[in-house]
């Protein structure tokens, strides 16, 4: 079946839709297939199975939630950029090597094997969410295969649905890629765009076969500083791929932000539709964008990022401005509701007054359903007045003030977030602490065995007393101290057997913070966290870590690392509140913090890591908006570390994102050591940190945990020579790229193995 290009004015209206929504399955259920299928303990047809009734779930669902189009090709197996760089052929010959099939290929891919490294991965914007990188060459042989957008519309139809294929747009996916490792000096994945259009092109056309009405190209790139070159190759995509003869309806769609400049390339282009975030963004000023008076405008006014009930009465005005400039307008969410839980009505356990405040992904769903409704007809359904009350109440609540924590951070001053100069304290923690040359050490967590799983659920249920419980993670933590020491480590970890997220677990034991049952949101692949919710003034009722690195340190002569997390990475991984600057909560977090950093130093603990993966994660996309968070980030880290003495040496770790904007913050936090994320990238990052002149401790990672590969001593040891070749070797720290919880001991072992005994082959030369 063909159809030729679509009319405004003939195609079905987009209504109440969403531009995605989560995939993992309500229970984790891909979670669960996928991490079967790598132990070997079920097969594929298992996997397809747990796929396809993930898929038939959404669409079921989407539809009895009464949105008027439902998207396709938002489920994914790993990731969604990984899935459209295999639309494009884009594989690199690394892995087409390997001989294995579709799926095989795909998976190598995302985690790697034995004889092929991982794509790197980094942070998909400004999100907690990780996408793996693209790598394009000039030699990248681009090809369509449509398997999965096809088959995806043909399994929905089959069941009486017709979808919306959603896929990453053209641009987007090459500005989001990398040059691979082969391609010459000053070549961009940019400079494929031409070709990589030639196969979109065929795309649409082969959709336009099956019968597909609309199709939706996500363009987010667009929402950060683009170059004028960009924005005009924005603008030839989309008058080729408009121009087509034969296409479905074509919706752009981008989020994260304003489209700036990129709007009104958008609008002068033959595409149907543009989606805009209107949570993150704002209603263009009337006027100045005279080409959306030919589109449908899909407004996002429902927040995709975060837990909190909508305004519906602002929303709808917002919808009502918006309405005289286009020529229709559709609701839907800010972006893909990926990044929220599936649904309130699962948390049993949630305080009921705060329930009333938040809306999971089938709760923005309902509020999509009623907005557009309204704007349709006019007719306010009782959700208006519901969000109404529940908005009057969360703004007048009690338990969302603390006098003592406003009054604390109303009295501090600037030297409450100073230290001494770091030349001075580097000499006096070098004589307490007498490391060698490129110490080592790991980054904080151990493998968790299901033992300790069950030990902590066993006790959060009331099954285990305290008594009981205490004793097994402390034996626990004795067996990752006898471990680490026969492995030679230098600076060890208590392994962290007691905490079940390195957010979470701070969350449970601080004020103004609460946690949910069941409120998984997909990080990567089969990786998911339950982000706790700040809802009020955040204080530290009671020390947190502190008995458990004692004992650990009470075991041992080597140095043991006290181990927090930081502000900024506890707002990051958090859904915040939003009725306060976001610096100032950070403040209140920053404060906690450093409550538990003083109490660690006087119990004996000599060195304090106060990890801030986060830092580079929310960064603004637009420069002009970095400065000013730059400036409360850096503070609070700052506020949190600046209480203790000299001697006390302060470690913080950095990972997976692209860090050279944030080079010179880094230095800023004033730590000790800064370990990051550099073995994917194959220590990418180094030169950025030699060029800037960072002259503190520094730890690139040379061990990629996000991958069950374990190195060995010789791939390690050439990583730390390329690292030796920019970074004093009395300033080179040596550890994996992040925390070890997700792997097993059976990979740990070896890994670190090969980690120290590179660490000692490379020490000669380090001076």
């Amino acid at each position: 079946m063909t159809r030729t290009t679509p009319d405004q004015g003939t195609t079905a209206p987009l209504g109440a839709t969403v531009p995605g929504y989560p995939r993992i399955g309500p229970n984790r259920e891909l979670k669960r297939a996928l991490e079967s299928y790598w132990a070997g303990e079920s097969g594929r047809e298992e996997l397809d199975a747990a796929a396809r009734a993930e898929r038939e779930r959404t669409w079921r669902r989407l539809t009895a939630l009464g949105l008027d189009t439902v998207p396709s090709n938002t489920f994914s197996l790993y990731d969604q950029v990984l899935d459209s760089a295999v639309l494009a052929g884009a594989v690199p010959p690394r892995f087409a090597a390997l001989g294995l099939d579709a799926l095989g290929t795909y998976l190598a891919m995302a985690r790697g094997t034995s004889g092929a490294a991982p794509l790197e991965m980094t942070k998909w914007f400004d999100t907690n969410y990780h996408y793996l990188v693209p790598e394009i060459a000039p030699t990248t042989r681009f090809h369509l295969d449509p398997t999965k957008p096809v088959s995806e519309y043909r399994e929905a139809l089959a069941l009486g649905i017709t979808t919306r294929p959603v896929l990453i747009g053209p641009a987007s996916l090459l500005l989001l890629a990398k040059p691979a490792d082969d391609a010459p000096d000053g070549f961009r994945p940019f400079d494929r765009l031409d070709d990589l259009v030639a196969v979109y092109a065929l795309l649409l056309t082969t959709l336009a076969d099956e019968g597909v009405a609309w199709v939706q190209l996500d363009e987010p790139a667009y929402a950060a500083d683009r170059t004028a070159e960009e924005l005009a190759a924005l603008g030839r995509v989309y008058e080729r791929l408009g121009g087509l003869a034969e296409r479905p309806a074509i919706l752009v769609s981008a989020y994260f932000g304003d489209l700036g400049e990129a709007l009104p390339v958008l609008a002068s282009s033959p595409v149907e539709a543009i989606g805009l975030d209107l949570v993150a963004g704002s209603v263009p000023v009337a006027g100045d964008v005279p080409g959306l008076a030919t589109k449908t405008v899909v407004a996002g006014v429902v927040d995709g990022r975060n837990v909190w009930r909508t305004d519906l009465d602002a929303a709808l005005a917002t919808l009502r401005a918006l309405e005289p400039q286009a020529a229709a307008v559709a609701v839907g969410t800010s972006c893909s509701l990926l990044h929220v839980p599936y649904d309130l009505d699962a948390e049993a356990s949630l305080d009921p007054r705060l329930k009333e405040w938040l809306a999971f992904a089938d709760q923005k769903v309902a509020e999509v359903v009623a907005l557009a409704a309204a704007l349709r007809d006019g007719q306010l359904t009782p959700s208006f007045q519901e969000a109404r009350t529940a908005l009057s109440d969360r703004a007048s609540a009690p338990e969302v003030i603390d006098d003592g924590v406003r009054s604390r951070l109303a009295g501090l001053t600037p030297e409450d977030a100073r230290r001494t100069a770091f030349a001075e304290r580097a000499d006096v923690q070098r004589d307490r602490l007498g490391l060698p040359p490129l110490p080592t050490t790991t980054i904080g967590s151990f493998p968790q065995t299901g033992d300790i799983r069950r030990a902590r659920a066993a006790y959060r249920a009331g099954r285990l007393d305290r008594a009981e419980y205490t004793t097994r993670m402390r034996a626990e933590i004795e067996r990752v101290i006898r471990l680490q020491e026969k492995l030679g480590l230098d600076v060890l970890v208590h392994g962290e057997p007691e905490r079940n997220d390195m957010v979470q677990y701070f969350a449970e034991h601080l004020n103004g913070f609460a946690t949910t049952e069941h409120g998984w949101v997909q990080s990567y692949g089969s990786r998911c966290v339950r982000p706790p919710i700040l809802y009020g003034d955040v204080s530290r009722p009671a020390p947190i870590t502190v008995e458990w690195a004692t004992y650990a340190q009470s075991l041992t002569d080597r140095p043991v690392k006290g181990m927090l997390t930081g502000p900024v990475t506890i707002l990051a991984w958090s859904f915040v509140r939003d009725d306060q600057p976001l610096g100032d909560t950070a403040r209140q977090v920053a404060l906690a913090i450093r409550d538990e950093t003083v109490d660690l130093e006087a119990t004996g603990i000599g060195i304090v890591q106060v990890d801030e993966p986060a830092l580079r994660e929310l960064l603004p996309l637009r420069r002009v908006d970095r400065a000013a968070y730059l400036d409360w980030s850096v503070g609070a880290f700052r506020l949190a570390t600046a209480g203790v003495a000299d001697e006390t040496q302060v470690h913080t770790h950095l990972c997976y994102s692209e860090f050279g904007d944030v080079v010179a913050a880094i230095d800023g936090l004033d730590a000790d050591v800064t370990s990051i994320e550099a073995a994917r990238s194959r220590m990418e990052i180094v030169p950025d940190v030699a060029a800037s002149g960072f002259a503190r401790g520094i730890g690139p990672g040379v061990y990629d945990i996000h991958s069950p590969r374990v190195p060995s001593a010789d791939e390690v040891e050439a990583l730390l020579r390329r690292a030796l070749d920019a970074i004093p070797g009395d300033r080179l720290w040596v550890n994996p790229d992040c925390g070890l919880k997700t792997r097993t001991y059976e990979q740990v072992e070896p890994a670190l193995t090969a980690l120290v005994e590179a660490a000692w082959r490379v020490r000669p030369a380090a001076g």
